[in-house]
């Protein structure tokens, strides 16, 4: 099938990884200034690099609908700044799948494609799509939601090993993204691991860090540039998470409702 994913970050890349190991042709598109914390693991840092290897799939830049083509012909995920993805009215998706995870519906419409599919808080099945797909952890986590809304936003980032917001590194002021660590150090709680607008910004909890914004690029006062990880597991760092394989799964199960014979 033909797979257009807005947004490109690591949930979405979840999503496009298990589309990709189905064997549909997946288009992914993305804004100029992606903001994607765990960067390692999201097809969207080919905006800023041109390519992006994530596991066994390689994203690539493109310009083009032409250029998407080819690289999809090549097994590859092309990724297209397009912040509005206007390329939907060329390419003619199979499937819409809205990863932007806004928290809200910034434009889909169930009329987009055949197939619908909205990720998370903000869409409704039978409204503005077709399909929606869980994202809270627990034991709803990837479900696949055919009437009614997702479960709302609670502002509290899900349980891992035992923390929730402490895992958050927040930037402290608004300006220049300046990392002092890297993606895969570990780090202690206390310690200063990033300055932004030249102000320190210190992590709540000793762990790996397991996804850092890029440096230098302009951000928010309270805006997430960070991620630690208590289970200290470097492989955790550059893997899909087992959040993004679970909605890919979720949205793959959607799509096999819509069409049993797809395998």
């Amino acid at each position: 099938m033909r797979i257009l994913i807005k947004g490109a970050g690591d949930l979405a890349t979840g999503i496009a990884y298990e589309l990709w190991l189905a064997g549909h042709e997946v288009l992914m598109t993305e804004i100029a200034i992606p903001l994607a914390v765990r960067r390692m693991v999201s097809f969207s840092r080919a905006v800023y690099e041109g390519k992006a290897k994530v596991e066994r799939a390689k994203g690539v830049l493109v310009s083009s609908l032409e250029e998407a083509c080819q690289e999809q012909e090549k097994r590859n995920i092309p990724v297209m700044v397009d912040e509005k993805a206007e390329i939907l009215l060329k390419y003619h998706p199979d499937v819409l799948v809205d990863a932007i995870m806004a928290k809200k519906n910034l434009g889909t419409s169930i009329t987009d494609a055949p197939v619908v599919i909205g990720i998370g808080p903000g869409f409704c099945a039978g409204e503005d799509c077709h399909y929606v797909i869980e994202t809270q952890r627990g034991p709803y986590l990837g479900e696949v939601i055919r009437h009614g809304c997702a479960i709302p936003n609670t502002g509290i980032p899900g349980n891992i090993a035992g923390y929730t917001i402490e895992r958050l590194i927040r930037a402290s002021s608004d300006g220049k993204m300046e990392p002092i660590v890297q993606i895969g150090d570990v780090v202690e709680k206390g310690q200063m691991v990033a300055k932004t607008g030249g102000v320190p910004v210190y992590a709540l909890m000793r762990g790996i860090v397991r996804g850092m914004l890029q440096e230098g690029v302009e951000v928010t006062k309270g805006l997430k540039i960070g991620d630690v990880d208590a289970r200290i597991v470097l492989e955790n760092c550059y893997t899909i998470s087992d959040k993004a394989r679970k909605i890919g799964q979720g949205v793959k199960q959607a799509l096999l409702e819509e069409n049993p014979d797809i395998r």
